[in-house]
């Protein structure tokens, strides 16, 4: 029997309804916790302070809110490229990638903040140096999974390339990628949130004002001047564009794999 797409029921249903129930939850308790205890606002503020905060200060915030995202989709399409390259230059020989992919793993354990500062120094652009530190950050994600995801190819389809004499090329489009892409859209998924908590830090660690300014430095602004209330609000922004892009990555992944992959098949 077929599910009516509204339905209660529908798994698609509540996929959305089951968080947005959790929420209100939460955000109720909050508001019960900050006024039964009159908590002050500098300290802790309401959640509906912090959205009122929201609307009348988004003029601001709003601006912050779209340079923050412009360094995080440039970081996060240059983080993909590069890791793509990465991982095609690891497939093709065991060697090199037994001789780079430390190198690899020692960009993903360095602290952003301990090579932010310098990389400032280093690039003049304010621009180019934060989407460079953030690209830095989600960097690995994307070669690792998609290394992976080229090597974890079945033995038997290889052995028929091989038998067909396909080259490395036929090889690599025909077999690796297809078999690369579940890897690989996991890779984007976890990459798209630390190319927004890079863009976030290199703000911090860069610190600059004016006009161009992202959120990180609201919120710094806000630490200074103890306006709590616009804190919160950045911060609920930093978070939905957290959940807008892994939600865009969701939805990429659906899109690719949704009529073939076992893992957008399955039904619960």
């Amino acid at each position: 029997m077929q599910q009516a797409p509204f339905s209660l029921t529908s798994p698609r249903v509540q996929r959305i309804l089951y968080p947005a129930l959790v929420a209100l939850v939460l955000l109720g308790s909050w508001q019960a916790l900050v006024t039964g205890f009159k908590l002050p606002p500098y300290l802790v503020p309401s959640p509906l302070l912090m959205f009122q905060t929201l609307v009348t200060d988004w003029q601001s915030l709003g601006g912050s809110l779209l340079v923050t995202l412009k360094i995080t989709l440039l970081s996060f399409a240059l983080a993909t490229l590069i890791g793509v390259l990465i991982s095609f230059l690891f497939v093709q020989s065991r060697k090199i990638e037994t001789a780079l992919f430390p190198y690899a793993v020692l960009l993903q354990v360095t602290p952003i903040v301990a090579v932010a500062p310098l990389i400032i120094i280093w690039v003049k652009d304010p621009t180019a140096s934060l989407v460079l530190c953030a690209a830095l950050v989600a960097l690995f994600p994307i070669i690792s999974n998609t290394t992976l995801g080229l090597r974890s190819i079945d033995p038997d389809l290889q052995s028929y390339f091989v038998m067909n004499r396909a080259s490395r090329l036929q090889t690599l489009w025909r077999l690796r990628i297809p078999s690369a892409l579940p890897y690989f859209f996991g890779g984007l998924r976890i990459s798209s949130g630390l190319a927004l908590i890079g863009a976030v830090v290199a703000e911090f660690v860069a610190g600059t004002g004016g006009a161009a300014t992202g959120l990180a430095y609201q919120i710094l602004m806000a630490g200074y001047q103890l306006n709590i209330p616009r804190m919160f609000a950045a911060l609920l922004l930093i978070s939905l564009a957290g959940v807008g892009l892994f939600a865009l990555m969701a939805w990429l992944t659906k899109l690719a794999l949704g009529s073939w992959h076992a893992s957008e098949l399955a039904r619960d």
